[in-house]
């Protein structure tokens, strides 16, 4: 038995989740039913049946857990917390778009064994080796416990990791690995077995190409080789003895200062051998500039989970955008029944929350630690590392409310946030430009209308009418568009104090904004209204988006929450460009691929071309720009590893084929792919060479796409990666492939050759 394995099996906490424990589960105030819960003997699987129902029960792998929050930290748990108090209470957080599960046990000491025990769980998944990986699997393959597994038993194994190999091939591995020749393979041996069926030939040539002995790599080679092969130039000296010192497992070749095949595979597998240049993940970007000189990653209609007609709305929804790395969530209020203002989407069926709860969410999670990237280290132990953006939070307030519960609004703003909420501005002064993102840390500030302007001395009793601004526009947000076009709305003085470098205003053209608009004034457009205006007038967008912010948003008929490819709006330096976060799919991966460089603070520095008043800069012309440089971007697809199973039909194997989709200003959109591999996704190989010329590189994002392919349907998505192209580091790569939800799927990959030479 694996150490590892039989250390967690050993906790107290693990040994009470073995032996099960009767769990309430809570779905709503009224539904609340005893399940029976159990950890399974292989240590990965939560298992709960109701105590009266026949053979009917759920099962759920710890690796489909991302936290376990302690108490009442979600809607359902605080709606009964005067019944069952909070050290009963945890909720298990699944990843990507899963509904929690929110759980209330018998007594305190049964609450903390399970959320201790699965905590540590999440803990051995996240830094489990390959080898404990495959040990896993042998755990969930062997039937009978004996601990053996013979040739038929290896061969479902193989099936259920989406390995499909030629029978002779299997048998001649299985064979060598069976050195008591006793017709099945014990646990150490099944290792030995899936190392050598994993050696992957393409690593070895690469390392032949630099070896001279073919053996290992001297010092001078894997420098010769970082130069070259990987184009790392000055730094190749320094970094070769680091990688030797990180990744290289043998201590004698550690003594000659030497590479092996096996240390070189474990660095191209690590992060540093990552496509992502590891410098761009982290914050690294000037934060002093105008917030105006800022892509922010935006959320729209935050509050729903589903879709916009009969969805749920949820403050786990603001807990997950925020996690995310969101920094502009939509609040849309009307007045609330019993004098406290609700959030939902307006004159539709989805369901309604308390103002005052999603502030406090708000505020609970605004600066709250995010998942910024894995890191493995020297032995592959895969680390989540996580860290807090601290960068400001915008609420974008749509307001329906009347006078009286705008004025509670602004109350609940001032109590419930403190300090956090921006109330006066910097320096007392009335800006010329936005302060900036490092000037506005910790704080929350609100985006809303206004009366008057920053400059005025305001009447303390004045309320002055402004319309809707969207309504007034004709671009109404939704079906709130069927209110009378030109309703007037009250503003309470109390709330419009609150608004400072975030005023709403209408939208009337960009020769009156260059003219007579205020930097902290913005204004919202339709996504139809924004694509219109930066085909017709791409330059005067760009330079009215050096100086205010304007806020895109997806158009009223998306009622199923779906997407609009958000790269048309960045083309032109639109900052706030909000997104439906609950929806996956291509437009949150080129946002989530966007926003994953500067350490995931939710803020990326446009380009300089982008932030200077006067630039010329249009995306339909790209090549009139004074530094115009196109580059020409070349990616070698070489091979796949384990890519996992997406039709669960016992037997089926997939049939993986990449693209590569390139997003930027509309010369630069393209697409190309592979040709598709038959039945492996264990260990496909492409060694295909796919194009592309870039003609404004600084605005390009680069998406890699695994699809089975299937000729009689649409293929079926596997996985992707998405980052943007200047975080691209040239060389051999592995891009880590990810989920539709955006999660890490383990240990599937693509190594890439990629080159980027000028265009002469």
């Amino acid at each position: 038995m694996d150490p590892e394995g039989s250390c967690v099996q050993d906790d107290p906490d693990i040994k009470v989740m073995m032996a099960g424990s009767t769990l309430r589960k809570v779905k709503s105030r009224s539904w609340k039913k005893q399940r029976h819960f159990r950890l399974l003997e292989d240590g990965m699987t939560i298992w709960y049946k109701s105590r009266w129902a026949g053979k009917g029960h759920s099962t759920f792998s710890v690796t489909e857990v991302e936290a376990v929050r302690e108490g009442h930290q979600s809607e359902v748990l605080l709606s009964i917390a005067e019944e069952f108090p909070a050290d009963l209470c945890f909720t298990l957080v699944f990843h990507g778009r899963q509904g929690n599960l929110d759980l209330v046990a018998d007594s305190p000491e049964e609450a903390q064994a399970w959320i201790q025990g699965v905590r540590k769980l999440i803990h051995k998944v996240q830094t489990m080796d390959e080898k404990e990986w495959v040990w896993d699997w042998f755990q969930k393959a062997d039937k009978n416990k004996d601990g053996k597994m013979n040739f038929k038993e290896v061969r479902k194994l193989l099936k259920m990791m989406n390995v499909d190999m030629n029978e002779d091939h299997a048998l001649h591995l299985f064979t060598m690995a069976d050195k008591s020749e006793s017709g099945s393979l014990e646990i150490e041996q099944f290792v030995h077995f899936y190392k050598i069926l994993t050696q992957r030939d393409e690593v070895w040539k690469v390392f032949q190409d630099y070896s001279g002995d073919g053996e290992k790599l001297m010092l001078e080679e894997l420098e010769n080789f970082l130069m070259m092969g990987q184009q790392e130039g000055e730094r190749s000296a320094q970094l070769a003895q680091e990688l030797i010192d990180s990744y290289e497992p043998s201590e004698s070749a550690q003594e000659q200062g030497a590479m092996s095949l096996d240390g070189f595979q474990k660095y191209l597998c690590s992060q540093e051998g990552s496509i992502f240049k590891p410098e761009q993940r982290d914050l690294h970007q000037d934060m002093s500039q105008p917030l105006s000189h800022y892509f922010i990653s935006s959320s729209h209609n935050t509050y729903l989970l589903e879709d916009q007609l009969r969805g749920q709305s949820s403050l786990e929804a603001y807990i997950q955008a925020l996690k995310r790395g969101c920094r502009c969530v939509e609040v849309d209020c009307w007045d609330g029944s019993d004098g406290e203002p609700i959030v939902y989407h307006g004159h539709t069926l989805t369901s309604k929350i308390l103002f005052k709860d999603v502030i406090s969410t708000v505020k609970e999670y605004a600066f709250k630690v995010v998942l910024c990237k894995i890191i493995s280290d020297r032995q592959n132990n895969h680390f989540a590392v996580w860290q807090a953006s601290d960068f400001p939070v915008i609420l974008s307030l749509e307001n329906h409310c009347g006078v009286e519960q705008q004025t509670i609004m602004a109350e609940h703003l001032s109590q419930i946030l403190g300090d956090m909420l921006l109330t006066t501005v910097l320096d007392g002064q009335v800006p010329q430009q936005l302060p900036s993102p490092q000037e506005l840390k910790g704080k929350i500030l609100l985006k809303a209308k206004k009366i008057g302007g920053l400059e005025d001395c305001i009447d303390e009793t004045l309320t002055d009418e402004v319309s809707d601004e969207e309504e007034a526009n004709g671009d109404a947000e939704s079906p709130s568009a069927e209110d009378p076009p030109k309703s007037k709305s009250k503003l309470s003085k109390e709330l419009s104090d609150l608004v400072l470098y975030c005023k709403s205003v209408h939208f009337h053209g960009f020769e009156q904004a260059r003219l007579h608009g205020k930097c902290y004034e913005m204004s919202s457009f339709s996504e139809s209204k924004a694509k219109r205006l930066a085909k017709e007038a791409g330059t005067d967008f760009v330079q009215y988006n050096t100086r205010q912010l304007s806020r895109i948003y997806p158009s009223g008929l998306r009622t199923d929450s779906s997407n609009y490819n958000p790269q048309d709006m960045w083309n032109v330096g639109c900052q706030i460009v909000a997104l439906n976060f609950q929806t996956a799919g291509l437009e949150m991966d080129l946002s989530d691929g966007l926003f994953r460089q500067n350490g995931g603070c939710g803020y990326v520095l446009k380009p300089d071309f982008m932030r200077d008043g006067n630039t010329q800069f249009s995306p339909e012309k790209p090549e009139e720009r004074p530094d115009y440089k196109p580059l020409r971007l070349s990616i070698q697809v070489i091979s796949g590893q384990q890519l996992p199973k997406v039709n669960q039909k016992e037997g089926s194997i997939v049939d993986p084929l990449v693209r590569v989709e390139i997003y930027g200003v509309p010369q630069d959109q393209a697409k190309e792919e592979t040709s598709h591999i038959n039945n492996n996704g264990f260990n496909p190989v492409w060694n295909e060479t796919l194009n592309f010329i870039l003609h404004t590189p600084e605005l390009t994002l680069v998406r890699f796409v695994v699809e089975d392919y299937d000729k009689a349907s649409r293929n079926d998505f596997i996985g992707q990666f998405t980052l943007p192209f200047t975080c691209i580091q040239a060389g051999y790569r592995h891009i880590h492939l990810l989920s539709k939800d955006g999660t890490p799927i383990p240990p599937s990959s693509i190594f890439v050759n990629i080159s980027i030479s000028e265009l002469t």
